[in-house]
């Protein structure tokens, strides 16, 4: 064989190899590898054949060719529940999530009978179908993992994929916060589809035990109340760029009911400041011209109690309703400010310098004669001399309140001089003296006068009128306060504490 004719043969072997590589491109079927005798094949080697682009096509749902809707089954083990401070309004969630779905592309018990299952982790995911799903309600999210990502898919011969990959995700949570920290929670994830909608795609959870919850799971501030599941159809559409595109989609929500524990908030905040509105009460036990004790203790409670409200309003979000906090912070903040009124009011009283004239020793008459101003005052006592001429006056209040004593040998109950009104028909009043015996003897008398003639007309009944210190009315407002004071805040309580539990 001369070299021209080896030439030409090489030449021609080349433009086969040649026209053959470029059929070959063109079309892929003319090469795919055989599925025949698949129990030979390695799984690696086997999936390599039984997902090869020439008979599958991973961006195509499995019921492309039927067209009918694909049904995928979710189930979800939660590991880890973290809420997060109020003011942040979300959640920190552990979980695995589980879908499952059938992909007949995917069977293989015609080519593989002895093979049972066929597992991989993520190099597998890239070869095969997988459904889109995101969170709505999410923050940010990933993929758990050390060297790699915790994802695990296994296939059955008859096409069935189980999907697991094992996530954290920080969820939103609207939270209400009106009955702070006596609150229950209701929090939730959202999965939706994100590709399909539903007319082509199904989300669904699985019927027995959708959602697990680890027997390992502890909360710290909160307790798990109820949890339960629920599916639904969401609308999409591009103004509000929900999804990917218009339509209907499938959605599925997990939501858990937690219940915030009070025992943390009962020991640092609110039996405190009981403690500190209780110590606010010890003014009312000093003397009323004893202003720097009194002023000092009233000032260091309500800074004390500003104080401790301000370290619980830090870790809260700025809200436009009230909270049930802060209603037990203005409650107290009342009663605190209320004892530094009351000393204000009962100081003034003690450095006045008259006496008060009352009609009765109670809380009407006490109260009316020191909020009246002064002007007011006499000219109250002088329309009250013209109207009723026949008046006696008697001791102070002090005088009065000694006589109940059991010492009448006492300073001051030996002898009483005692003025009496008689009619205008009398020129003079008659004055006498009597001893505590008897003028306690003449009050048992009906009205008699001990020194007056048995003969004589009993004189007409005359109003009596007793006059107090400032400094006893300062000392008889201090002593109501006491007794006051801790019914009103107990009141306060009753109120306050059937309003958190009961309604």
């Amino acid at each position: 064989m001369t070299t021209k004719t080896l030439l030409t043969n090489v030449l021609s072997v080349f433009i086969v190899c040649y026209v053959s590589g470029q059929k070959t491109s063109q079309n892929p079927a003319l090469v795919c590898p055989s599925l025949d005798n698949g129990d030979s094949y390695t799984q690696s080697e086997f999936m390599s054949r039984l997902a090869n682009e020439c008979r599958y096509d991973r961006l195509l749902l499995p019921t492309y060719q039927t067209g009918e809707v694909v049904y995928v089954h979710a189930s979800a083990y939660i590991y880890f529940i973290q809420p997060a401070e109020a003011h942040d309004l979300n959640f920190k969630l552990h979980f695995l999530l589980q879908l499952r779905w059938t992909d007949a592309r995917l069977a293989y018990a015609l080519y593989s009978p002895e093979r049972t299952k066929i597992i991989g982790e993520n190099d597998l995911r890239q070869r095969i179908w997988v459904p889109h799903l995101y969170m709505s309600n999410e923050q940010s999210s990933s993929l758990m993992g050390t060297d790699s990502k915790d994802v695990l898919i296994s296939v059955a011969p008859d096409g069935e994929v189980l999907f697991s990959r094992r996530m954290q995700a920080v969820l939103y949570c609207w939270m209400n916060l009106q009955k702070f920290p006596f609150d229950d929670q209701t929090c939730s994830m959202n999965l939706e589809s994100w590709k399909y909608n539903a007319s082509i795609l199904r989300l669904m959870w699985e019927r027995d035990n959708p959602v697990r919850m680890s027997s390992e799971l502890h909360l710290t501030e909160y307790s798990l109340l109820d949890y339960w599941t629920n599916e639904s159809v969401v609308r999409g559409d591009i103004v509000d760029m929900r999804q990917g595109g218009a339509g209907n989609y499938s959605a599925l929500k997990f939501t858990f009911k937690l219940g915030r524990e009070v025992g943390y908030y009962l020991m640092d905040y609110f039996i405190p400041s009981m403690m500190i509105v209780a110590m606010s009460w010890v003014t009312f036990w000093l003397q009323a011209d004893a202003s720097a004790p009194r002023i000092t203790l009233g000032t260091s409670t309500m800074l004390s109690f500003i104080t401790l409200a301000s370290s619980q309003a830090k870790t809260l979000p700025k809200v436009s309703y009230i909270k049930a906090s802060e209603i037990w912070f203005l409650g107290c903040t009342g009663f605190i400010f209320s004892a530094l009124v009351e000393f204000a009011f009962v100081n003034t009283i003690w450095r006045r310098k008259k006496v008060v004239s009352l009609k009765k020793v109670n809380s009407k008459y006490i109260l009316k004669s020191t909020l009246t101003p002064r002007l007011a005052r006499k000219e109250l006592q002088k329309e009250l001399k013209e109207s009723s001429p026949h008046l006696s006056k008697s001791r102070s209040c002090s005088s009065l309140h000694q006589e109940t004593s059991s010492d009448p040998a006492g300073p001051g109950y030996n002898n009483y001089l005692t003025v009496h009104s008689f009619p205008s028909a009398l020129n003079l009043p008659t004055i006498t003296t009597q001893s505590y015996d008897e003028l306690i003897a003449g009050q048992g008398g009906n009205g008699q006068r001990s020194g007056g003639s048995e003969g004589s007309d009993e004189p007409p009944k005359h109003h009596t009128w007793t006059t107090m210190t400032p400094q006893e009315i300062a000392t008889w407002i201090d002593k109501r306060s006491r007794i006051l004071f801790p019914l009103l805040f107990v009141s306060f309580n009753i109120v306050y504490w059937t309003f958190v539990y009961c309604l």
